[in-house]
């Protein structure tokens, strides 16, 4: 997330819950997964997390253990990265005072929050207008960095980085020592431009100056995921939970175990992010994690509930939007689904959105429109990087289904030498396959099934490699998996899927003759299992006593 934050505050992490919230039991085991029973009532596969009628959701109380946030420093000032919103004395009035844009802005980004775009463009224009006249303000520079990478993370709008790069380097030439407000935005710039080895380096600087800065731990983590560093990401998440509670953490927590493949706890700690958001923006946020985590699973009717819901409370939340294409695809509302799709593009033109109306497109028999959309998406990839953003993994994957497999080996092999995460070699595998390198590939595909989440596009990929390669029972089952864990993952690959599944056709009934005989062998003919005994032998009668 962004540099903006603040020390936690001993006495906030003391404060006692709300008087109605619930407590729940501080059972957790070591590898910090929800204990059963304590899961069983936050929700899981085949559970609506927020059941009732189906409408927009209301406020809603977590049953987890809260730390009350702090708001004291609200009422006199606002520390967050170094920045100081001064606010007036109420005289006593009970409640902090209402913040401004900026304020927000500033308090939303400095909680690990998403700030509503509206605020975050306030904020910019005050921090640039102070700037030229105080330009050696170190602090205002990493706000103002910060910033743009929020900005430009909400946008898709990588004009954003290389304005967000200079004022953070400015800030680290005007304070190079201790400045750690800088370091956290510049590992947030690289996390945000998938360059998760430069974050890590700024990450780890960060933490080492101050290690009692949650942000920095969490940027950190966002490093590691993207690097595949499975033990860096426990290590971070750990450190984060203890230094912080609240929405911000039970999202990474989340998305960590989705990642690990613990649906159940992903389920049950993005439902509490959700509860415990203090802002439309990041009610929002959460919302989306919790509808990406049901459509993974499958429900798409449920996903696009809470997307809805998202974009009720943030109407500036694009991914729910892209997102909302992608479930009325699965509950065949085609004609919503594209609007869904041109209005995010339209938003926030990321090429992922492009890659996947283009395959809608495709799916439909419309090659013109799905050729416009592919095009769009190499010109979005060439715009991106201009502003230093990696999208190689997007853009093999591209090239292996529908351009060149051999430049996306090529692209994909140069990408997972720099982040070895299971999404690079799930996408690497596939490029080795599409190029005629299918045993290559498939160990690379083995290893992102491994490690990576339960993904139903990891075990599509599985499954065809190994039709290719002649392994039919094990293709057979892992092409099921792939469409029980998400039927309608892609509108071109669960296609294919079936597809591939039909020219399979069944496995063969029975077995080998001699092991599974096809009917039960009568009692008569079957061979004894051991040998009988022998019968044993007379006993010789008496000799007969001669007489004198």
């Amino acid at each position: 997330m962004s540099a903006m934050d603040t020390e936690e505050n001993p006495q906030a992490a003391a404060a006692p819950p709300p008087p109605n919230a619930s407590v729940l039991p501080a059972v957790q085991s070591s590898d910090g997964r929800i204990p059963r029973r304590s899961r069983t009532s936050l929700g899981g596969p085949g559970r609506r997390l927020f059941p009732g009628p189906r409408r927009p959701l209301g406020p809603r109380r977590s049953p987890v253990s809260r730390r009350a946030v702090d708001l004291s420093a609200v009422a006199g000032c606002v520390v967050l990265g170094g920045v100081f919103v001064l606010l007036p004395d109420r005289g006593g009035e009970s409640g902090p005072p209402a913040l401004g844009p900026a304020g927000r802005a500033v308090a939303a980004v400095g909680a690990g929050a998403p700030a509503a775009l509206p605020d975050l463009a306030v904020l910019i224009g005050e921090r640039e207008a102070h700037l030229r006249a105080h330009p050696q303000d170190d602090e205002s520079w990493a706000v103002l960095g910060s910033a743009y990478v929020e900005r430009g993370l909400r946008t898709a709008d990588s004009a954003d980085y290389p304005k967000a790069e200079q004022a953070l380097r400015t800030s680290l030439k005007a304070r190079p020592d201790g400045n750690v407000p800088a370091l956290t935005g510049l590992a947030a710039l690289g996390n945000a431009r998938h360059d998760f080895r430069a974050a890590k380096k700024w990450g780890e600087q960060a933490v080492r100056l101050a290690p009692r800065r949650w942000t920095a731990h969490a940027a950190l983590l966002d490093a590691y995921r993207g690097l595949g560093d499975e033990k860096g990401v426990a290590r971070a998440l750990a450190k984060v939970r203890k230094l912080r509670s609240g929405a911000a953490v039970r999202v990474r927590a989340g998305v960590v175990f989705r990642d690990r493949g613990w649906r159940e706890d992903a389920a049950a700690a993005l439902a509490d992010a959700a509860a415990l958001a203090r802002t439309p923006a990041e009610r929002a946020a959460c919302l989306y994690r919790v509808g990406e985590l049901a459509w993974e699973r499958g429900e798409p009717g449920e996903s696009l509930r809470y997307f809805d819901a998202a974009l009720a409370a943030d109407p500036d939340h694009h991914p729910s939007l892209a997102s909302r294409g992608r479930s009325l695809v699965a509950l065949g509302r085609t004609s919503d689904a594209l609007r869904a799709y041109q209005g995010a593009l339209a938003r926030q033109p990321a090429p992922e959105y492009a890659l996947e109306l283009g395959e809608l497109y495709e799916s439909l028999g419309l090659r013109p429109a799905a050729r416009a959309q592919y095009d769009l998406l190499r010109a979005r990839v060439k715009q991106a990087g201009l502003g230093g953003v990696n999208d190689e993994r997007v853009l093999g994957l591209f090239e292996a289904d529908h351009g060149d497999p051999g430049a996306a080996v090529r692209r994909l092999t140069a990408e997972f030498k720099r982040h070895g995460s299971p999404e690079n070699a799930d996408a690497l595998g596939w490029a080795l396959h599409r190029a005629g390198e299918s045993e290559a590939g498939l160990k690379r595909v083995e290893a992102a099934v491994k490690k990576g989440p339960r993904s139903a596009l990891f075990f599509y990929h599985r499954g065809e490699i190994e039709r290719e390669l002649g392994r039919y029972g094990a293709a057979r089952r892992h092409l099921n998996e792939a469409l029980r864990i998400n039927p309608y993952f892609s509108p071109l690959g669960a296609a294919a899927a079936r597809d591939a599944l039909d020219a399979l056709g069944d496995p063969p009934e029975g077995g080998p003759a001699e092991v599974y005989p096809p009917y039960p062998i009568p009692l008569s003919e079957r061979t004894p299992t051991r040998p009988p005994k022998p019968k044993p032998k007379p006993k010789p009668s008496p000799r007969p006593t001669q007489s004198a």
